[in-house]
This record gives structure tokens, C-alpha cells and sequence, in this order.
């Protein structure tokens, strides 16, 4: 089995997607500073807030260095848990670059991303994919369920600053269910104050904790955004390709066979807007 590699999968937002877990060798536990409920990987079980070297760089090069030829888009550093949290992600993008000559992606909660240090890192990705499910500290804490000691006020300053340094492309994920679709709109009004260079409309089609809104729904939700360059899961085209090894691509990826059932919905949780 891979200790720090999977996929490759199909992306919707990065095509033929190679993805780099910095945080879990073998993915036996999620390292993260949220508890988002919609999370493929489960809930968390303990919160991690502090930055550390979980993965060494040269364990990742040499596994990578194994791997048959395949076409690979981006490589992605996600996994299971928040990759910023790695305290050598740069040293990691500087290698994978160097090794590869390919481009890379960090999917990330930017729980961090008001720390210099963490801004850094992430500048020397080709993409950066951040999360923005909510629009004040109230509804972050309903909907992402992060850490105490992290602000949405901070979060949001945090990304208007990497984007005014960051020469790469910079995708905010907005995942919408039935607790936060009512705050389509304001929202929208923190992506505009960011102006990233694309809005990605999303809703849990993975197996997970929480239901996905249908297409006609999403759609409707996606006008708030007009004028920005916002993209829909459902208008994505989707694939399923064979991984490197299946096992490892579940633990960290989640079951990307299966499509999430429209169970019932905690109305207790919809976030107040």
C-alpha cells in the first residue's frame, strides 16, 4: 500500500489529480483543525492547531518515484486532514516541483492562512484551492465547525492578502447544503471582497455526514455570484479512473465510487444569516 500518495482521480476542478498526503502516513488519522460535518473523512477527533513535520520530503519524492507513467494534471496536496498544517508543505512543493516538472495544487480550510509562515508556502503553489463556506464568525462556527482559535474576520484578511501576492490562481470552494444555502448571498458579498480568480459552487456529492442539493437548486444558488468566474459541480464533467492503489485513495480521498444519499437533514444546524 502507498504511505503518502493516491489517485490518481478525476477532478472536476483540477483534471488527472495525483494527490500528496503531507500529514498521515497510511492515513490512520485525520489531522485537522476542523470538524466540518459534510467531511468524507469523518468527523474529527481531536483538533490539531499547531504547525509539524509529520511526513519527511524525501519519503514523499522516493514514493512518488515509484509510480508508473500516467498523465498527471496537478499534484495535489490535500489528504487527510488540512496540509497547511505541515510545517515543511514549502520544502514539499519546492521538491515535487523540482522532481516532476509538474503543476501543483493545496486544497485548504485557510484556517491558517492570517500566519505569514503559512502564506509563504502556499505562494509557491501553481493553484490554491481555499475554503468559504460561511460569511461571519457565527455561521463558520455552525458550518465548518473549526477550532476556538480560529476567526473568520482573520480567515478573510488572511485571503485578501495572499491574493494580492499570490501570482499562481487562486479557486474559493464554497460548499452549500441545506443548513447554508439561505446564505448564498451574503457569502457571494466576501467572495467579491477577495476577487479570487474563480468561485467553485459545490455541494457534498461524496459520501459524508450531511445531503447534497440537487442540480436545479445548486444552479439557482450559483446566480448570487454573477460577475464573478463561478463554476458548478453539476455542470463539471465526471469520471471515475483507476488509482494507484484503491485502499489508499479511500482513506484519504474518500469513497469516490459512491454518490451521496439525500438522507435527512438536521434542520437543527441551519446556520442563522
Amino acid at each position: 500500500m502507498l504511505k503518502y500518495i493516491y489517485g490518481p482521480v478525476y477532478s472536476w476542478r483540477l483534471g488527472m489529480s495525483l494527490g500528496i498526503d503531507p500529514l498521515t502516513p497510511s492515513g490512520k488519522r485525520k489531522v485537522c483543525n476542523f470538524d466540518c460535518p459534510y467531511c468524507q473523512l469523518g468527523r474529527t477527533v481531536k483538533f490539531h492547531t499547531e504547525r509539524e513535520e509529520f511526513v519527511p520530503v524525501d519519503a514523499v519524492i522516493s514514493e512518488i518515484k515509484t509510480l508508473p507513467a500516467a498523465r498527471i494534471d496537478h499534484y495535489t496536496f490535500s489528504g487527510r486532514g488540512e496540509p497547511t498544517l505541515a510545517q515543511n508543505l514549502g520544502e514539499m512543493i519546492r521538491a515535487v516541483r523540482e522532481a516532476t516538472g509538474g503543476r501543483v495544487a493545496v486544497i485548504t480550510n485557510a484556517g491558517l492562512i492570517d500566519r505569514e509562515d503559512v502564506r509563504r508556502d502556499l505562494v509557491l503553489a501553481d493553484l490554491v484551492l481555499a475554503k468559504l463556506d460561511a460569511y461571519d464568525q457565527g455561521s463558520f462556527r455552525q458550518m465548518d465547525i473549526p477550532d476556538d482559535g480560529i476567526d473568520f474576520d482573520r480567515v478573510v484578511r488572511g485571503l485578501k492578502t495572499f491574493r494580492g501576492n499570490f501570482a499562481g490562481k487562486l479557486a474559493l470552494q464554497v460548499m452549500f447544503v441545506e443548513e447554508n444555502k439561505h446564505c448564498a448571498a451574503r457569502i457571494a458579498g466576501i467572495a467579491r471582497a477577495i476577487n479570487p480568480d474563480e468561485v467553485q459552487i459545490n455541494t457534498p456529492l461524496r459520501p459524508g455526514g450531511m445531503s447534497p442539493l440537487g442540480r436545479e437548486e445548486l444552479m439557482g444558488l450559483k446566480t448570487y455570484f454573477k460577475g464573478l468566474p463561478a463554476v458548478c459541480v453539476y455542470e463539471a464533467q465526471r469520471k471515475t479512473v483507476e488509482p494507484f492503489d484503491e485502499r489508499a485513495t479511500v482513506l484519504r480521498h474518500g469513497n469516490f465510487r459512491k454518490k451521496s444519499k439525500c438522507a435527512g437533514v438536521n434542520q437543527e444546524r441551519k446556520v442563522q444569516c
